[in-house]
């Protein structure tokens, strides 16, 4: 399979290339426009969408009437195609749609039209290439560039150029091809995700404690606050204000967000895991049915973040029921399940008597309900497994202890 990412690379274009690049966004604009008039039509059978039938139509007169090389005609051809086929079916569907209008600052590049460099790329444009060098970031821990950019087995491909206050960013497609063992997927361990609206925002089957609910909760708490503050203000300063604020929040929990769900991925890599288990979001809307929607939100990114990180690694993501989790014990040959089993952040099973953190349970339940699943399927999964801190464990009840000699079941201390 083939995993593709995309990154925004920021560049330092010469003063000099400025107006030879925003040349080749206006040729650009045109071509693409071109081609959407051409295969245009008020009847929406009569719009045309097949890029062969397109080409025929425009390339010449695409060619005649810019400088722009054939790689980027064919390249507006494909962006305008596109538009028509979108267009085409919303009125299918019973929605609006009208014509496709290029106004932005964008020109698309692929193969040819692009080299990329360590330190810098060279663009085609209307006359020639310019050369221009990236903006990186000093440090790039804990960015997409450190996990993809400066990643060898990530290649970059087609890029799309754009233009921003005056300055210039290139949106690279960097694709990696994985080998995905099929038995792997079939046996492999599953690493279980309790997520909670209080204490640590994900807890795992292996015992890790990841993010802080409190925090993130107190952080949008004091964004809340300071909006209606604001609100009641009501100058155009202070609207303003609640739009930076807001801003500034939504960039602040997304990276934390991403930064939980890495830890989420790396823990699933480092236990071998070819699945990780989320609880379904409908069966946490009903624990948190006061809960606010951002709490919601929240989870949602959180998975949303996972599954893109995790499929570089060819892992899958599944959401499964919840119902229970947090009553049931999750010792492969207890698993009674009572309302008293739980008590806050503790659980004591009350049959084995087993002592566990209430919500690291829930967590390893997440992932014996995945399994569960598997084989009342009949999937073939025979051998899939649970990750646990300690080993692995299987539907069986054998357990094999993890390589580097850990044992015991005592949750890790809360990461981030």
């Amino acid at each position: 399979m083939t995993a593709v990412r995309n990154i925004q690379l920021k560049l330092a274009v010469d003063e000099e290339d400025h107006d030879l690049l925003d040349e080749t966004f206006e040729q650009f604009r045109f071509a693409a426009q071109y081609v959407a008039d051409v295969g245009w039509d008020d009847d929406p059978i009569g719009i045309v969408t097949n890029q062969g039938d397109l080409n025929a139509a425009t390339y010449h007169e695409v060619r005649d009437q810019t400088d722009l090389t054939a790689n980027h005609v064919q390249s507006a051809r494909s962006l305008a195609s596109d538009a028509l086929s979108n267009c085409k079916e919303r009125i299918f569907d019973g929605r609006r749609a009208s014509k496709p209008e290029f106004r932005g600052t964008a020109v698309v590049y692929g193969a040819r039209t692009v080299t990329y460099n360590d330190d810098y790329c060279t663009l085609s444009t209307v006359d020639g290439r310019v050369k221009t060098e990236y903006v990186l970031p000093a440090d790039p821990a804990g960015t997409v560039f450190e996990d993809y950019w400066f990643d060898d087995d990530w290649e970059p491909r087609e890029a799309t150029l754009h233009k921003r206050d005056g300055d210039y960013f290139l949106h690279v497609a960097v694709q990696k091809d994985i080998d995905v063992d099929a038995s792997t997927i079939k046996n492999g361990a599953v690493l279980g995700v309790d997520c909670n609206v209080d204490g640590s925002l994900a807890v795992t089957s292996t015992g890790m404690f990841l993010g802080n609910a409190d925090y993130l909760n107190h952080r949008r708490d004091e964004f809340e606050r300071r909006r209606g503050k604001l609100q009641q203000t009501g100058t155009r300063s202070a609207h303003l204000t609640i739009q930076s604020i807001g801003n500034r929040f939504s960039r602040w929990s997304e990276d934390y967000l991403h930064r939980v769900s890495k830890e989420v991925v790396r823990e699933a890599r480092e236990h071998d895991c070819s699945a990780i288990a989320f609880e379904k979001l409908e069966g946490i809307r009903e624990r948190i049915s006061n809960g606010s929607k951002f709490q919601q939100w929240a989870f949602r990114e959180l998975r949303r973040h996972v599954e893109y990180k995790a499929e570089a690694y060819g892992i899958t993501v599944t959401a499964v029921n919840p119902a229970y989790t947090s009553q049931r014990c999750s010792h492969g040959e207890c698993g009674f399940t009572h309302r008293t089993n739980r008590n806050g952040d503790e659980f004591v099973c009350q049959k084995c008597g087993r002592e566990l953190h209430a919500d690291y349970n829930a967590a390893r339940n997440v992932a014996w309900r995945l399994v569960q699943n598997w084989l009342k399927s009949g999937s073939g999964r025979a051998n899939c497994q649970v990750a646990l801190k300690s080993g692995t464990v299987n539907a069986s009840g054998d357990f094999t202890p993890a390589s580097d000699g850990q044992s015991g079941s005592s949750p890790t201390s809360p990461r981030l």
